[in-house]
Formats: C-alpha cells, sequence, structure tokens
C-alpha cells in the first residue's frame, strides 16, 4: 500500500495518458521492463495490480452472476478456438513451417477463414432473426445465448465444386433462401 501511496500520482499520469489515447499501454510496459534495475512506480503498478486482482476474486466468489457471466465469456472463446482446430486440419493441425512470416501468413489465413465462417453465420442469424421476428416475438432474453460460432452445417473437408452452368440459389442480399419455419400451432397428438 506504501508503494502505491508514494506513487499515486504517476500511476494517475500513466492511466490519464492511455485513455487519452496519448500512449498505448503497450508502450508503457515496454518502457517500464526496459529499466534495467527494479523501477519503483512497475513495482506500484504491480502492486495496484494484485489489488485489483484480489478485489476481482472476492468479487467473483460473492456473486454467482459474475461467475456465470465469466465462464459465458470463456466458453466463446473455448468455442472460437475450437472452431480454428476444426478449421485447421491440414499438418494435423500443427503449424510446422520453419519461418516466422510462413507461420505468421498461416495463422492469418486461419484467423480469415474463421472470420468469414462467423461472419457468414451471422449474416444467416440476422436473417433468421428477421424472419421469425415477422411470425411471432422473439424475446432479446433468448438473443443473447445464440452464437455465430457454430460449423456443423460447414463442409470442412469434402469436395467444393463450382459450376458456371449452376444454377444460383441466392436472394438479393447474396443469400440462400432460409428453410420455412415449422407450424407450431398444430401439435401432435
Amino acid at each position: 500500500m506504501c508503494l502505491i501511496r508514494a506513487h499515486w500520482s504517476d500511476l494517475l499520469r500513466i492511466a490519464t495518458s492511455i485513455r487519452t489515447g496519448t500512449v498505448s499501454a503497450s508502450v508503457i510496459l515496454r518502457q517500464l521492463a526496459a529499466y534495467p534495475r527494479q523501477n519503483a512506480v512497475a513495482a506500484a503498478l504491480r502492486e495496484l495490480g494484485r489489488l485489483e486482482r484480489t478485489l476481482f476474486t472476492l468479487d467473483w466468489l460473492e456473486d454467482p452472476g459474475l461467475r456465470r457471466e465469466s465462464s459465458h465469456e470463456l466458453n466463446k472463446g473455448e468455442a472460437r478456438n475450437s472452431l480454428a482446430r476444426a478449421v485447421f486440419i491440414h499438418r494435423l493441425g500443427e503449424i510446422r513451417d520453419r519461418t516466422f512470416e510462413n507461420q505468421t501468413h498461416r495463422a492469418s489465413g486461419l484467423n480469415l477463414l474463421v472470420t468469414a465462417i462467423i461472419l457468414w453465420n451471422t449474416r444467416y442469424l440476422a436473417q433468421a432473426i428477421q424472419a421469425l421476428r415477422q411470425v411471432e416475438d422473439v424475446p432479446g432474453t433468448l438473443l443473447r445465448h445464440l452464437s455465430p460460432i457454430g460449423w456443423e452445417h460447414v463442409n470442412l473437408t469434402g469436395d467444393y465444386i463450382w459450376s458456371a452452368n449452376q444454377k444460383s440459389t441466392e436472394n438479393h442480399a447474396g443469400l440462400r433462401p432460409l428453410r420455412p419455419i415449422p407450424d407450431t400451432t398444430t401439435h401432435a397428438a
């Protein structure tokens, strides 16, 4: 606590510089790490970080809603990583390129494919929600449980055939039509 108090004005100046965009956090951290000996401001930042982490941990232990939200966000990250693993099947999912540049190209290509799948899914989810809203009320509380990260409908290992003679099934928005909404008014006995 004494270290934080002693360097409080420096910590505020750093926080203000980052918040206003005068300097990025990575530049500050790089600068603080460049000092040959332990810098007192860096030590104060580390202590403040420990204090914040302790407060968050106490909040997390006390608040089941925060735990649920944290788990939900972690699951989103894991789902994205699972999609990336599913897409990256070549060479058993390992980047074996020797040069950093080739590794960067391969990782960038993977990110591009994953982003393309997520964008495709997002566009179709938006279209499906719009079509469903024409028929019935769709509560926003349900929509927050949707995720565009699924890939079960994506052919990751099959043949891709594009023919100039193939009839286009896309609509004016460049999307294929949705399947019809099932009639929920009649129930099977």
